[in-house]
Formats: structure tokens, C-alpha cells, sequence
């Protein structure tokens, strides 16, 4: 053991900071040293040194075995020695079970890296190991199996060619595991150190069978030797001797964990691989075996396991919880639920439902940590291991697929439930029968709905056993009162007064003075809010509930408050405006208490995170709804601008998508973009360099408002010179061989944007766009991805065509236009153009292509121009087309094509899905940023020509928007035939009859163009 190592560790647990500091020094300069990390172990497995030092050192064991057992990066230096290694590896082995287990927890960890990493390949003996321990007695036999659970786990959730070691480590361990296993099922009064060892084996299963059963196991001898033993465990008894008192010490007790295990292990087998509708061909067979001699035992098994609630003892939730799910999905399968018939109403009457009761432990949880009470009951962590929440699954389940048999005698059960509460004098009143009454009411909302007679009964049953308990002197029947009406809200009340009242009785149910009832009431006004026709029901009333949410949320971290002030807003639209500013800035504290919550807590699923993209969300949908009033933006910029700062950086990277949709929405609302705002451009870019290209799609959307919306800004400021920042990103991106075709997407339509909006003063970086777009075309595989490259160089020539045509001779223009040429004639067999399925994209290619036309001799020769001309001419015609498709299919519009055929005539409804196409036009302005965010939320390019691909972009907005095509080109022509009248004749004479038939045309639907926006000129001068 090296002392001088010792006393480094010694000194990080000293109270002097510096002290600690100047140890971790010590230990950076000093771990990659040889030997390091073998004199590290040592230290760790020492039993005579202190523990408190054994534990810093297994910390700082794992963490650096973690970060440097692999190389990172293929090819990349080892930074542990082979030999080190080796020792380590052979150490942990002998010692993982003789160190504490608060340091086998550490040493636990570091095998799971070193056994992810090396086995097989470099490390084949670990099986043998394994093997050869299994052979040992008693207590002694923990350590192979603790390392066989870790080894299992390796391919828990791998399949197919990853899972092929399975089948090698399940015939070389299964035997003898088996004998351990029978061997402790053998003992007469095993101690509690059998239960720890038969888990362990329980957990090698699961994780060995998880995904497909091992072939060893098809063996019908294997399979059922190890089914009498699991099968033994379920009938057999749980000690009472032992168990604790404390009712979280009692669940995690080892023999109520290895029922746990078992009844997951049994339902895994059912539910998975006994079910004949769900198995591959080869597996059939199995699946008939289990059905046919398991199926049904496990099912009285589990029967017995329930019965024991009826009895008053003791059986942990979450076995409850397993119980249930496979009683659940016994429901379906015709054998199983004939089993089941014969004890449903005991089932039914005497287990689900009380389970669906208002417990002594629900009461003694609301009186003692109402947070806690709520946080519980909105869990989805906590359903997924609620007894309550399988049980109300269960008799959903039972309703849905055998209804006829069922529906009516459970309701009318709870009916009787009503009855008797409603005749019962106050103080014997079944209160918490009411409760789960309540809850299976709520629970069958959706078949009492379309169910007669129910259904025409529901408003008569809320007004006469619901809106009671608004008033209810009991807390949780005033909350259960306020869930269900919640739940049916959206019923037809015939009588409106009745709608009123609930909404009325949920407000009320706001300033309860519970506060489970205060949140169970906010989340039915929500329902309410949506279901509500005339909204001056809540108009009077919306500061003050909207001064109770508030509240609410100081008290409560929950994204389903901020769902409910969503619908709020989303449902009064601008008439939010008075109460914009107040919103963002409650949402903004909010959501920093909640940032403060999760970082406290460092839980992955803490409510805390979940709330705090939540109140995000909110001010997105905030910042919407008042996307009329610019002056706004103004107001709230301050409030918002401290969390995009912090959470544009890799703070923010759980919440960044929802960051970015709100500085979109801030940089295309403000009337002017602030130089606050564009503070926040050199962070975006430092995130999509460091760590940020998988939200490239969502970073374009603010990009594209700054350079939009901001131009001169973008193009005078030089600290930070921002053409310089996006030049060396987009460089950076468009040449890295290793970044894929998808990944690099926006980054030609940012090219774009700067092209298109900058024109005539972006002359310099021609050439440094055009070289890199080239470039990266030349290697592009994806078509779409052609296609956005293609389009940079035809923004270019819209943007300057005698600068780029220069600059792409320079460049291989020949091999360009024919790629171009070659692109622009791919079709389909239905006709169907392969490239620039949008319109966007056909019109780009048109303004390229016609600023071409305008080229003297000199630069583009007759040849050229002809077959420019020509290309341009079926592009048009192909653009109109599409435009006159899409006005006809979203206004109901029949549009004459005057005979000119193209890609989009013949192709029917198969048009719509190559093409991807859903080319609505934009009604107002304030619907763009909410199709942006969506596309954004959407993108998820897959297969080489996916129509996703092809999502349109019709709705970004750009200087071309205003530009048409046609005229434009009409236009570029008379000028040649003015300036140039010879060219233009020979031009003209180079086409046959087709080609000067569709000039004719396309001039004639130029001057009708033309008209067209005089007139709406007019109309729109008349109507401002």
C-alpha cells in the first residue's frame, strides 16, 4: 500500500478547502501515472485503513475507471497499461465480496465498465471464472453469482447478433446455477443470506431471458426445472419471522424481494413469450408449452397471492401492482379468463375495489406531507408501481374487452356505493368507499360515454352524486369530486346551468383551503377551459384564477399546472395581452425555482425538471398568443433574456429545443431585434460547435429572423464579426467527412438565407459559400441534400449571376450545370419529379436559371442559353402546376392548366406522398413561427429519399416571397430582346414549336400575374 497515496485521499476529507483542493491537484498530476490505479485498488481493499479513506479512494476508482478504461475515440491512445489492467481485472475478482458494501457498490460499478468493455474479446476467462466459483459452498458462491448478474445485464436489452454470448453464458452457468438455486429452495429454515442469493439468481434469469429465451432453455428438461423452482417460491409462504416493522424496511426485506422477482420473472415469461399472436414462427411451440402447462398455475398462484388482502395481511404494492398486470393481461385470452370468471366478483368486489379506496396510509400522507401526496398521485413513475393505478387499469381493461359481461354489475355495485353513502346519517357515511367510487367512475369515463343507458344518465349522476362533494366536509372526496367532473367535462350538458355550476364549484375548489383539492382543481379547470363554448363564463373571473394558479405554483412544481395555464392561453388568445407581462415574469420565476429544485435534487425524473420545461412551454405559448402586439416583446425581453443566456449554454441542453423556440419567437415578434438579443447569437454558435448539431433544424429558425429581420446589423457589426462566426461554423460543418448527409441540412439553406437577403453586399463570401457547397456536392449521397447544395448555387446566381458564373467556371461549371440539367430531368414512373418536389425549391432553381438569360455572349454562349432557356421553360410550367394543385386542393378551386403538362398532372393522390407536399399559404404573419417550430419538432430525416425530407418549407418567409417567377422571367426576356434583339432571335429560332408554344403561354400567365397583383394591390391599399 503507497502511504504518500494515502495521505493524498486523507487530505481531500479534510474541513480546509484549500487542503482538499491542493489533494485533488495532486491527484490530477498523479493518475495516469503507471501503477496508479492498481496502487488505488489496494488502498480499497486494505481492511486495515480507514473506510472513510477506502471510500474516497473507491470514488476516485470508479470515476477514473469509467472515463479511461476505453479510449474514447477509435484509434486513440490506451491510457491504463495492459498490465494494470490485467491486474485489476483478477483483483476485483478475489476481492469484490470481502470489502464493505458500501465499497462493493463502487467496485460493482467499475466491473460493469470493465465487463461492458472487455468481455469477450479481452478478457475470455471471465466465463471459466464464473464457472469454476459457481462450484463453491455456502455464502462463499455470492461472488460468482454478483459477477454473472453483471455479466447478464451486459446484454439485458441486446438483440440479434449483440446477444449470440448469451446463449454460451446460459449453457456454462444455467446447471449449476440450477443446483444453487434448488439447493436453497431445499432448506428447511433458510436465513435471510439465502433470500440475497436467490435474488441474485433471479435477476441472472430476468436478464438472461429479457428478450429471448436462450436456447438452453428451449430444452423442456431445463425449462421446467427451473419453472418447479420458481413455481415453489410463488406458493411457498413468505417467513414471518424476520420481517420488519417499518413498512419501507418491510418491502425491501429479501424474501418479499425474491416474491417480487419471481412473480416479474413468471409475468415476463407470459406476457412476452406465452402469448401465440405475439411469437415469431420458431417460437410458437414454446408459447403453446407455457400457455398450455404454466399459464393457468401461475394465475392461481397469483389468485392466492391476492387473496391474502382479503385477509387483512400483509403483501408489498408492488407485488400487488405484477399481481394485477397479469391478471390484466389474462383478460383477453379466452382460457385464462374463463379461469378468472369463476372468481371475478370476489376478484372485482373484494380486492380491486378496495384497492381503489381511500386508504389509512393516503390519510395519513395528506395530513402529514400534502406536497408529498400530490407530488405521488401525478407520478408517472409512481403508476407505474401503484396497486391503485393497476387496479384501475384492470377494471378498465375488464370493461373494454369483455363489457357485456361486466359493465353493468359493476356499476351497478357502485351505484349501490352511492346509495348507501346518500342514506347513511354523517357520521357513518362510507367516506372512502364514496372516494373509490369516485375513482371507478372517473376511471370508465370514456365507456360510460358511448355506452347506453349510461350515457344519457352522466349529467343526472354528476349533479346527484358529484357536485355533493364539492362541498364535502372530507378533503379528499372535495378532490375526488373536482377529478371527476374534470373528467366530464365534455359531456353534452342539456342543461348549461349544470356546466356552470361544475366550473363554478372547480374555481371555488382553487382557494380550498387543502391543497390536494386546490391541485386536483386546477387540473379539471383545465378540462373545463378546453370544453367551454362561451368563454364569457370565465372571463370575469380569469385574473383572479389567474392570481390562484400562481399562487398554486409557488406551492407545487408540476408541468400539469403549466398544461392547464397553456389551455388558458391558447383559448383567450390576445385578450392575454393585459396579463402577458405578469405571466412570463411568475413563469420565469417559476421556472428558476424549479431549475433550483432539480439541480438540489440531481434526479433525473425529478417533477421539478418536468415543470421547469413546462413553464418554457408556457411562454412560448404566451409569446403566440400575443404575436400581434410587437410592443409586447419589448416589455418582456428583460424578464426572458437571463434564461436564454444561461440556457443556451450546455446548462440548458435538457430544455434547449424550448429555449430556442422562444428566442424565435422573441427575435421575429420584437419590432426590432435589441443588441441584447443578438448577444445571443455567439452562444448558439459556440453550442452548435460544441455539442449542439443535433438541434441545427431548431437553431436555423432564430438564426434565420437574425439575419432576416436584422440585416444591416448582421452585416456592419465586426465585434463579433457575425458573417465571420457563421462562415467558420457552416465551413466547419459542410467539410467534415465524418458528419452525415442529414446532419449538415440546414446549413445550405442558412446559405441560403444569407444569399437572398443580403444581396449585393455580400460579394466576398461568393466564392468562400459556392467552393464549400461544391465541395460537399460532390460527396453527397442524399438527394434531398443535392438538391438544398444545387439551390445554394441558384440563390448565388439570383444573388449576382456574372460574379458566380465566373466563380463556378473557376469551379468545374460544365460538370455542375450537367449535374444541374441531370437533376432538374429525373422522374418517376408516375411522372413524378425525384428532385425539387417543392415549391420552394422549383422557384429558387427558376430565379437561378432566369438570371442566367441576362448574361452577354461573352459569358454564357448561344448553346448555353438555349438549353438554360429550354430547362427554365419546363420549371415554370412544372412550378405553376404545382401551385395551381395546391390552390385546388386547399381551396376547392378548379384551375385550368391551358394544356401545359408537367411532373404534377398526372399523379394523383400519389403526388401528395412524393412530394410531401402540404403547400398552404400563410394567412397572416404570426403563423409562421409556429409552423417553424413544428417542422423543427418534426424533422427526422431517415431513409435516402424520404418524404419527410421533403417537408415543406412553403412558410418560410424570405425577399423572394413577393418575387414571381414568371413575371420575373417575362421580364429578364424583354430585356434581351431590347438590349440584345439578335441574340434573342436566334434564341427563338433554336426552339421548336413545343418550347415557343410554352414561352407564348408562360408570357400570357405572366401578364395575367401581373393583373392579378395590381388588383390585389388595390384591394389591398383599399383595405389596410
Amino acid at each position: 500500500m503507497d502511504p504518500t497515496l494515502v495521505m493524498i485521499f486523507h487530505a481531500t476529507l479534510r474541513p480546509n478547502p484549500e487542503e482538499r483542493k491542493a489533494a485533488e491537484r495532486s491527484l490530477s498530476q498523479i493518475q495516469y501515472a503507471p501503477k496508479h490505479l492498481v496502487r488505488t485498488l489496494q488502498i480499497i481493499i486494505e481492511g486495515k485503513c480507514d473506510l472513510a479513506v477506502r471510500q474516497v479512494a473507491s470514488i476516485h476508482f470508479k470515476n477514473f475507471v469509467a472515463k479511461n478504461w476505453s479510449p474514447v475515440e477509435p484509434g486513440q491512445p490506451q491510457k491504463i497499461a495492459t498490465a494494470d489492467k490485467g491486474i485489476v481485472r483478477e483483483t476485483i475478482l478475489h476481492f469484490i465480496t470481502q470489502v464493505p458494501p458500501v465499497l462493493r457498490v463502487q467496485l460493482g460499478e467499475c466491473l460493469k465498465t470493465i465487463i461492458h468493455a472487455d468481455f469477450p474479446e479481452q478478457w475470455p476467462a471471465l466465463l471459466d471464472w464464473i464457472k469454476h466459483n459457481l462450484q463453491l459452498q455456502d455464502q462463499k458462491v455470492f461472488g460468482p453469482l454478483y459477477i454473472l448478474r453483471i455479466l447478464a445485464r451486459k446484454y439485458e436489452f441486446k438483440s440479434d447478433e449483440e446477444r449470440t454470448p448469451v446463449n454460451l453464458i446460459v449453457y456454462e452457468t444455467f446447471p449449476p446455477l440450477l443446483n444453487i438455486f434448488t439447493t436453497l429452495v431445499q432448506l428447511a429454515n433458510p436465513p435471510i443470506e439465502a433470500a440475497d442469493l436467490i435474488k441474485l439468481i433471479c435477476k441472472i434469469f430476468w436478464s438472461s431471458i429479457y428478450l429471448e429465451i436462450p436456447k438452453h432453455l428451449f430444452d423442456s428438461n431445463a425449462f421446467d426445472a427451473w419453472m418447479l423452482l420458481f413455481l415453489n417460491m410463488l406458493e411457498r409462504p413468505v417467513p414471518l419471522e424476520g420481517q420488519p416493522t417499518d413498512p419501507d424496511l418491510r418491502k425491501s426485506w429479501g424474501w418479499w424481494k425474491v416474491k417480487k422477482w419471481t412473480i416479474h420473472i413468471l409475468n415476463r415469461l407470459y406476457t412476452r413469450f406465452g402469448d401465440l399472436k405475439l411469437q415469431k414462427a420458431e417460437n410458437k411451440a414454446f408459447a403453446q408449452m407455457f400457455h398450455k402447462n404454466y399459464a393457468g398455475k401461475i394465475l392461481e398462484c397469483h389468485l392466492c397471492l391476492l387473496n391474502l388482502i382479503r385477509l387483512g395481511e400483509y403483501l408489498p404494492d408492488r407485488v400487488i401492482n405484477l399481481i394485477l398486470q397479469y391478471l390484466n393481461s389474462s383478460i383477453s385470452r379466452n382460457a385464462m379468463y374463463q379461469l378468472l370468471q369463476s372468481q371475478l366478483q370476489i376478484i372485482l368486489f373484494e380486492i380491486i375495489f378496495p384497492l381503489m379506496c381511500f386508504s389509512d396510509t393516503d390519510q395519513k400522507l395528506w395530513n402529514e406531507d400534502p406536497h408529498e401526496y400530490v407530488r405521488k398521485g401525478y407520478d408517472i413513475i409512481e403508476d407505474l408501481y401503484s396497486p391503485r393505478t393497476a387496479a384501475m387499469d384492470f377494471v378498465s381493461e375488464l370493461v373494454r374487452k369483455r363489457g357485456k359481461e361486466n359493465l353493468q354489475n359493476f356499476v351497478h355495485f357502485i351505484v349501490e356505493i352511492f346509495r348507501r353513502y346518500d342514506e347513511a346519517p354523517i357520521e357513518l357515511k362510507p367516506y372512502r368507499e364514496k372516494d373509490g367510487a369516485l375513482l371507478a367512475i372517473g376511471t370508465l369515463c370514456d365507456k360510460l360515454k358511448q355506452t347506453e343507458p349510461y350515457k344519457s344518465e352522466l349529467e343526472r349522476m354528476l349533479v346527484q352524486h358529484v357536485f355533493p362533494d364539492f362541498t364535502s366536509h372530507v378533503g379528499h372526496l372535495r378532490a375526488k369530486a373536482a377529478w371527476v367532473a374534470g373528467q366530464y367535462a365534455y359531456i353534452n350538458f342539456s342543461d348549461q346551468n349544470n356546466f356552470r355550476k361544475a366550473l363554478h364549484c372547480v374555481v371555488a375548489g382553487l382557494r380550498d383551503p387543502e391543497l390536494p383539492v386546490r391541485v386536483d382543481s386546477v387540473f379539471a379547470l383545465r378540462s373545463f377551459v378546453e370544453a367551454c363554448k362561451d368563454l364569457n363564463e370565465i372571463r370575469p373571473i380569469l385574473p383572479q384564477l389567474l392570481d390562484e394558479f400562481f399562487k398554486l405554483m409557488n406551492e407545487v412544481e408540476n408541468e400539469d399546472l403549466v398544461f392547464t395555464l397553456e389551455t388558458i392561453v391558447d383559448k383567450f388568445g390576445e385578450e392575454m395581452a393585459p396579463y402577458a407581462f405578469g405571466l412570463c415574469q411568475n413563469l420565469a420565476a417559476a421556472f428558476h425555482r424549479c431549475l433550483n429544485t432539480s439541480e438540489a435534487d440531481d434526479d433525473s425524473d425529478d417533477p421539478g425538471a418536468l415543470a421547469a420545461v413546462g413553464c418554457l412551454r408556457a411562454i412560448s405559448t404566451i409569446l403566440e398568443s400575443v404575436s400581434r402586439l410587437p410592443h409586447l416583446f419589448v416589455q418582456i425581453e428583460p424578464t426572458l433574456l437571463p434564461i436564454m443566456h444561461r440556457m443556451l449554454t450546455t446548462d440548458g441542453q435538457e430544455v434547449f429545443e424550448e429555449v430556442l423556440e422562444i428566442v424565435s419567437y422573441m427575435t421575429f415578434y420584437s419590432p426590432t431585434i435589441s443588441l441584447e438579443m443578438w448577444s445571443l447569437w455567439p452562444l448558439m454558435m459556440k453550442a452548435l460547435e460544441d455539442w449542439a448539431i443535433d438541434f441545427f433544424e431548431n437553431i436555423l429558425v432564430p438564426l434565420d429572423n437574425y439575419i432576416s429581420r436584422s440585416t444591416t446589423h448582421f452585416l456592419t457589426c465586426k465585434d463579433p464579426d457575425y458573417q465571420q462566426i457563421l462562415w467558420i461554423r457552416l465551413s466547419s460543418i459542410m467539410s467534415d467527412t465524418n458528419m452525415e448527409d442529414t446532419d449538415i441540412v440546414p446549413a445550405p439553406k442558412l446559405i441560403e438565407v444569407i444569399f437572398q437577403n443580403c444581396k449585393g453586399q455580400v460579394d466576398q463570401w461568393v466564392e468562400p459559400y459556392l467552393k464549400i457547397t461544391i465541395d460537399r456536392l460532390r460527396r453527397t449521397e442524399r438527394p434531398y441534400l443535392k438538391c438544398l447544395l444545387m439551390q445554394v448555387i441558384a440563390d448565388a446566381l439570383y444573388y449576382n449571376a456574372s460574379l458566380t458564373l465566373g466563380i463556378l467556371q473557376k469551379l468545374g461549371a460544365i460538370d455542375i450545370f450537367n449535374l444541374w440539367f441531370q437533376m432538374l430531368q429525373q422522374v418517376k414512373k408516375s411522372g413524378a419529379r425525384v428532385n425539387f418536389r417543392r415549391e420552394h425549391d422549383k422557384k429558387v432553381c427558376c430565379l437561378g436559371l432566369t438570371s442566367l438569360v441576362a448574361l452577354p455572349e461573352d459569358q454564357l454562349p448561344m448553346e448555353a442559353l438555349g438549353r438554360i432557356f429550354q430547362a427554365t421553360l419546363d420549371l415554370l410550367v412544372a412550378y405553376k402546376d404545382q401551385v395551381a394543385e395546391s390552390k385546388k386542393e386547399y381551396e376547392g378551386e378548379d384551375d385550368d392548366m391551358d394544356g401545359l403538362q408537367s411532373d404534377a398532372e398526372d399523379e394523383g393522390d400519389e403526388s401528395d406522398k412524393e412530394m410531401g407536399d402540404d403547400d398552404e399559404r400563410d394567412e397572416a404573419d404570426h403563423l409562421k413561427l409556429q409552423k417553424l417550430a413544428a417542422q423543427a419538432r418534426t424533422f427526422h430525416p431517415d431513409d435516402d429519399d424520404s418524404d419527410d425530407d421533403y417537408s415543406d418549407d412553403e412558410e418560410l418567409q424570405s425577399p423572394i416571397d413577393e418575387l414571381d417567377p414568371f413575371i420575373f422571367f417575362v421580364d429578364t426576356v424583354t430585356v434581351l430582346q431590347a438590349s440584345h434583339p439578335l441574340r434573342f432571335q436566334n434564341l427563338i429560332q433554336m426552339m421548336d414549336f413545343h418550347y415557343q408554344a410554352l414561352a407564348s403561354r408562360i408570357a400570357s400567365h405572366a401578364e395575367q400575374r401581373k393583373q392579378e397583383r395590381e388588383k390585389e394591390g388595390q384591394e389591398k391599399a383599399a383595405n389596410p
